[in-house]
């Protein structure tokens, strides 16, 4: 209570005005007989989306011209005016916003030339969950000018979806994986124009490594996202080859984890040359299951087939199925030896081979 009335006669007392956001519309009643007690000296207005759309109206706009010193308000404020002398806010149980909410949130302060304050507050000597202790550190770390970017990648962290820069990755690059990011925007306008070709197929992968790149290896968070973006983009012996050269020069020699996930993004980028929508390994196999949509070339798959009779096997199911069989060895080793004999079966059927030979 005290932290709250303190800033905002702090912010009164230089002729601003203050946001306390307090996300609760059934009892924002009592909360607002509570703050008039707090602070008697302050002009308080209520806001919130259940109201009447020409009172919310008419609140905002007086609001806005200085007619109240504090608006009590839901989330509305995300979308709201732009208050220049609204440079204090203070949000009530902010362990119970998202991260990404409260980055907006925290914008909506800070418009104009003053320094700007926010407050997320909790209640006093409650245990909050960890995803609610993460959320309010990363708010409170990145504070600086166009921390966006940095915010969205710790809200992906917090969340599950796959920690983009470090070992909690672990190998699963087609879920979550920069190249997707990079790849989406381009697949989706082909999607909706109808020109879905077989080398566009995004391919899953569900092998087991570590395969990411270490921060101890890669220090700075930018230097490991353009790596990762260019990792996306090893779809060949050649490129790989470039990509390690490239790593060992900038970084020193790389270790396993770094070795896998360079090795994955190869492996990733031959099966989806080849229209291989996922790649996992079941009972000692490498098996790359082909897209519904793919069409690959009999004769040239019965021929790989013939050639390599113990080592490629193509399943009756549908859609099928090819897989690679090697002696046992651990995934990482599998991966690895199939690289070779899978640069062969992608020239034999990527499609960009024959139209390169028609081009020519």
């Amino acid at each position: 209570d005290g932290l709250v009335r303190d800033a905002i006669l702090r912010e009164m007392g230089r002729d601003g005005q203050v946001y306390v956001l307090y996300n609760r519309v059934q009892s924002i009643e009592r909360f607002y007989e509570r703050l008039r007690q707090l602070v008697p000296e302050a002009r308080i207005a209520i806001g919130h989306g259940q109201m009447k759309e020409h009172v919310l109206e008419d609140v905002m706009l007086d609001f806005y011209d200085g007619k109240y010193d504090v608006l009590l308000c839901t989330t509305i404020i995300e979308a709201g005016l732009d208050v220049p002398k609204a440079n204090t806010l203070i949000v009530i149980d902010a362990d119970r916003f998202g991260l990404a909410q409260l980055y907006q949130i925290r914008g909506r302060v800070g418009r104009s030339n003053r320094l700007a304050y926010a407050y997320l507050t909790i209640q006093p000597g409650k245990v909050l969950s960890e995803n609610a202790d993460k959320r309010l550190d990363a708010i409170r770390e990145f504070t600086e000018f166009g921390a966006g970017f940095r915010v969205a990648m710790r809200d992906l962290e917090i969340r599950g979806t796959g920690n983009l820069l470090g070992n909690a990755q672990s190998g699963h690059m087609a879920s979550v994986g920069y190249d997707l990011y990079v790849k989406m925007i381009e697949q989706t306008v082909q999607k909706l124009r109808g020109d879905v070709k077989l080398g566009d197929i995004q391919t899953k992968m569900e092998i087991r490594l570590d395969a990411f790149l270490p921060g101890d290896y890669v220090t700075s968070d930018k230097q490991r996202i353009d790596v990762y973006k260019k990792v996306a983009l090893v779809d060949d012996a050649d490129k790989r080859a470039d990509m390690l050269e490239e790593l060992i020069d900038r970084f020193g020699d790389p270790p396993r984890p770094v070795i896998n996930l360079v090795n994955i993004a190869h492996l990733k980028g031959l099966s989806g040359r080849i229209g291989v929508d996922n790649v996992s390994i079941k009972k000692g196999f490498l098996a790359m299951r082909f897209a519904p949509t793919a069409k690959p070339d009999v004769e040239k798959l019965v021929m790989l087939l013939t050639k390599y009779k113990k080592q490629l096997i193509l399943s009756a199911t549908q859609p099928p199925v090819l897989m690679i069989n090697m002696p046992p060895m651990s995934a990482e080793d599998l991966v690895k030896k199939s690289l070779p004999l899978m640069e062969e079966v992608a020239a034999t059927l990527d499609p960009r081979g024959d139209q390169a030979l028609d081009a020519s």
